[in-house]
């Protein structure tokens, strides 16, 4: 056949047509996202506001609806009119802001004095915490589908680091000092003679007299101590002794459980802060990282952060005569008055039953019985002899468990004994709400550190700094996108048109995702954005080339468009899980900076693939797809060998 006179057939023209047309659905699955994606990012283009933030001066004062009913009143008494007081629930505790508009500033300063006036009767006890802080200014229209801007790290908005390390050598010879203590009380209960036990470093050495008494005691705590590793050293004569020595299962157990505490307490201390973003985290195998963003006052975030806190075990005096007194305004003799957490007086014995120091764990839960949240405690062994014999001599009474901060103490609850209490687990149960109870099994286990701890990194950020940061961040990506999208519209006419929609699309999509995960965006975090958009940029090279290709060969356009990017998407998808991978490493073994890194760049390659290969090419399909004869598309000038003995460049001139 004739290669000069090789017509299509009719089928054939048809298959072509119908390749390059998407169907409704997918059109309407696509606008969807990209109008998701232009509303969430809406939030980061507003700014900040000044505002007034109320958050909780004490572990055991919360704040509430009427709270901010005592907030709302207090602004219209005197006569200041914010734009807007939001009431925000978070996991660890409720907030109140109060907005002003940007040039609002002595408004502001006056909304703080009236606030603190109203929420804290005696100043020089505060039970609650007012602060000067900044917060976006979104419209209320985004905040209502919760459509917020993303969180500014240390370097974009200026702020106080630390870099803390927990002692876990200290955490691991208390729980050392707690299993002789143990052992001690298990010997003494099984009737188990012993010549002494003592803690050798991080062992415990039991002394015994005759070997028959050192077996019956192996015996004893081989069945009874599963965390201990027990040795025992070879000896002709008196004395013999068993070596107990922690496994590493359970020095693991103390190690996280020493983190996570420390974290929990860091987390209730930090809230006297008044910051809206702090990050808290674990880094490493014993080193904790506190960002706060937003504060300059390091003495001030010191002094939090080492603030120590107590617990301590106390019966109710609830006698009629103690009662009477306390009507008159007297306190007995042998009595102390605390508030509760419902701001109720009580009384309660100044002799102290157990400390915090007896108390392992707290966690909510519910009675099996009459399925009311509770709250329920674990006690070591010397804890838990000493709860039994408390419980059993004061049945019907009353005990109060009191939180002890900067030398004021208050009461978290104070249950009614109900029976003698043995074993070591104790359950508090009442009128209290699941949250009530998952609140106090909180205060009770973060009421103070598990293991000491030293802060080794401190670094102060300015906010000019970080205002130089985000405007030096932001416009070297704006001007290498102007630069790209100018050259590609020029290098690829239409086709590069719709390349630089896609990147706008790309860049929105990113944002968008960061903000609905409400992430902490930091300088490399920008850096990442920009790698994507040159990713993006590559991705949307090898479509338009690859598109060329098809059409230098010799294919009609609508087919050159259909396997342009058929055959870059294999090369693209590539590219980019190779790319992933390394992203993907970065996230799981880095730390700190180089995660946000890795968050934003994974994100990215996501969105890339997204826009680049499916939102140009429902572009592309707009603009050419409907075309039922089309002799030409604009992609810039397209290069063909210079062979005319080829019947096929004939075809094509």
């Amino acid at each position: 056949m004739d290669a000069g006179k090789m017509r299509p057939t009719r089928g054939a023209h048809v298959l072509e047509f119908g390749m390059n047309r998407y169907p409704l659905w997918k059109y309407v699955l696509i606008g969807i996202a990209l109008i998701f994606g232009l509303i969430y990012t809406l939030p980061n283009f507003y700014g900040e506001s000044p505002a007034v933030q109320v958050t909780p001066g004490k572990a055991t004062v919360k704040v509430t609806e009427d709270t901010l009913a005592r907030v709302e009143r207090a602004l219209g008494e005197a006569n200041l009119k914010p734009n807007g007081v939001f009431f925000e629930q978070g996991a660890q505790q409720n907030t109140i802001r109060v907005r002003f508009d940007p040039t609002q500033t002595e408004e502001q300063l006056r909304a703080r004095e009236v606030v603190d006036k109203a929420l804290n009767a005696d100043p020089k006890d505060p039970s609650h915490i007012v602060a000067l802080n900044l917060v976006p200014n979104t419209p209320e229209w985004l905040l209502s589908i919760n459509a917020l801007p993303m969180y500014l790290g240390l370097d974009l908005r200026g702020g106080v680091h630390f870099l803390l390390q927990v002692d876990m050598r200290a955490a691991i010879t208390k729980r050392a000092d707690a299993t002789a203590a143990d052992l001690r009380t298990q010997l003494r209960d099984k009737r188990i003679r012993h010549a002494g036990i003592n803690r050798v470093g991080n062992d415990v050495e039991i002394r015994f007299t005759s070997a028959e008494e050192r077996a019956r005691a192996n015996d004893l705590l081989r069945n009874t101590q599963p965390d201990l590793v027990l040795t025992l050293p070879e000896a002709q004569r008196e004395p013999y002794i068993i070596r107990a020595t922690l496994s590493q299962r359970a020095i693991q157990n103390v190690q996280d459980y020493a983190l996570k505490q420390n974290i929990s307490t860091l987390h209730n201390r930090i809230n006297e802060l008044g910051v809206a973003e702090p990050v808290i985290a674990q880094q490493g195998a014993d080193r904790i990282v506190v960002q706060l963003p937003g504060v300059q006052d390091t003495a001030k975030a010191k002094d939090i952060l080492g603030r120590t806190a107590t617990l301590e075990v106390r019966l109710v005096d609830d006698s009629p005569e103690a009662l009477a007194q306390l009507a008159q305004g007297n306190v007995p003799f042998g009595d102390e008055r605390f508030l509760d957490r419902d701001g109720r007086a009580l009384l309660v014995k100044r002799r102290v039953i157990l400390t915090g120091e007896n108390l392992n764990d707290a966690q909510p839960g519910f009675d099996s019985q009459t399925q009311e949240p509770t709250v329920n405690l674990e006690l070591d062994n010397r804890g838990a002899r000493i709860f039994q014999e408390v419980t059993r001599e004061n049945v019907g009474k009353r005990m109060a468990i009191l939180l002890f901060e900067k030398g004021k103490g208050e009461v978290v609850t104070a249950p009614v004994i109900r029976q003698e209490i043995g074993g070591g687990r104790v359950q508090i149960s009442g009128n209290m709400t699941t949250m009530e109870a998952t609140d106090t099994a909180l205060l009770l286990r973060a009421g103070s550190l598990a293991a000491p701890m030293e802060i080794v990194e401190e670094r102060l950020i300015g906010p000019s700094l970080g205002e130089a940061n985000i405007e030096a961040g932001f416009r070297s990506t704006l001007y290498g996108f102007i630069v790209i999208a100018v050259f590609m519209a020029v290098y690829y006419q239409v086709f590069g048109i719709v390349s630089g929609i896609s990147l706008i699309c790309n860049v929105m999509m990113l944002v968008a995702i960061l903000s609905l995960l409400q992430a902490t965006l930091t300088l490399p975090g920008i850096a990442a954005i920009a790698l994507t958009l040159g990713m993006a940029v590559d991705a949307n090279v090898l479509i338009n080339e690859r598109v060329r290709e098809e059409l230098r060969i010799g294919r009609m356009p609508q087919t050159a468009i259909s396997e342009g990017y058929d055959r870059a998407f294999a090369t693209i998808l590539d590219s980019n899980i190779t790319s992933l991978l390394a992203g993907l490493a970065l996230l799981i073994f880095g730390s700190g900076p180089v995660r946000g890194f890795a968050v934003v760049h994974c994100l990215g390659i996501a969105t890339s693939i997204f826009t680049s290969v499916v939102v140009s090419r429902a572009l592309i399909n707009l603009i050419y797809g409907r075309r039922k004869k089309l002799a030409k598309v604009h992609i810039g000038q397209v290069w063909r060998p210079d062979n005319m003995d080829d019947p096929l460049h004939r075809v094509l001139k």
